[in-house]
């Protein structure tokens, strides 16, 4: 439980509230729980696989510096799906009073390391194919070019988690250093593909496309290709 629902809930002698206090954590435990499965059937999963190999290849790409229309928000994991998808949407809501279409894939940039305790920032990002200015707190900024490592997860955002394992290795093992935060591009939207993103099934019809800029200080290098998403609209939904 959360240190600032622990005081409240010693501060106050209210049956009501206390109530609502351990629902509220009852609600995250079974989440906790849930999410702990979809984990767990996806290694067995892959323990049955007769390749002893995780499902992962990554590419090295040369992304292009890219306008966006930007969104900074800060949240928990828990609230990480709802706070992903209500940035897309005021994102494509001032899009939409300028008539500007996006111009390639949403992505998500995640600035700090987000658990079970700890929240932290996340920027949702349309790409746009010219530079906006912005409204509020939505900003238009670039996102820098270089080198990326990426994979592609194909299933639930729940079960990411071994993709973003096999970029970090990757990068550590050949050498290089991290040149910023994580990127995750979204080519296609559960309601499109009937795949809701917390799904157990193994159908694997979601698609993520996770990059992770780098430094090339060390190690061999593999052929590069351009980083050049589908244009597609933001999901429903994000990782949850």
């Amino acid at each position: 439980m959360p240190i600032d629902e622990i005081k409240e809930l010693l501060s106050n002698d209210s049956p009501d509230i206390t109530r609502k206090l351990l629902d509220q954590h009852r609600r995250r435990l079974v989440e906790r729980l849930a999410q702990q499965q979809r984990t767990l059937a996806f290694l067995e999963a892959l323990i049955e696989r007769e390749e002893c190999v995780m499902p992962y290849e990554v590419t090295i790409a040369r992304a292009e510096p890219q306008p966006v229309a930007a969104l900074r928000i800060r949240t928990g994991l828990q609230q990480a799906g709802e706070a992903i998808g209500r940035g897309f949407g005021e994102v494509m809501s001032y899009l939409g009073k300028l008539g500007i279409a996006p111009a390639a894939a949403p992505l998500v940039i995640f600035h700090d390391v987000i658990d079970e305790e700890t929240p932290g920032d996340i920027e949702t990002c349309i790409p746009t194919a010219t530079p906006v200015a912005g409204e509020g707190d939505i900003v238009g900024v670039e996102l820098p070019g270089g080198l990326v490592a990426t994979t592609v997860h194909h299933g639930p955002y729940g079960e990411i988690a071994p993709a973003y394992h096999t970029l970090t290795g990757w990068i550590q093992e050949h050498g290089h250093e991290m040149a910023g935060p994580p990127r995750e591009i979204y080519l296609n939207d559960p309601a499109e593909v009937g795949e809701p993103s917390n799904s157990r099934g193994s159908s694997g019809r979601l698609e993520t496309d996770l990059g992770s800029p780098y430094f090339a200080i060390g190690g061999s290098d593999v052929s590069l290709r351009n980083v050049d998403p589908p244009a597609t609209s933001p999901p429903t939904s994000g990782i949850q």
